[in-house]
């Protein structure tokens, strides 16, 4: 059986590139990740959703 590792939420928000898609991870409060995977014209109306809302 493989050694279960403990999750936690610690480390940065991050955002690569993987093949076709970008993989966004972000740490959640009480511990945990949230992970989505989005393509390019999807992580592009997240971006403009997020900057209406910044720019507010």
């Amino acid at each position: 059986m493989a050694a279960m590792k403990p999750r936690t939420g610690d480390g940065p928000m991050e955002a690569v590139r993987e093949g076709r898609v970008i993989v966004v991870r972000v740490p959640l409060e009480g511990g945990g990740r949230l992970v989505v995977s989005v393509n390019d014209q999807e992580a592009g109306e997240l971006r403009d959703v997020l900057a209406a809302v910044l720019d507010r």
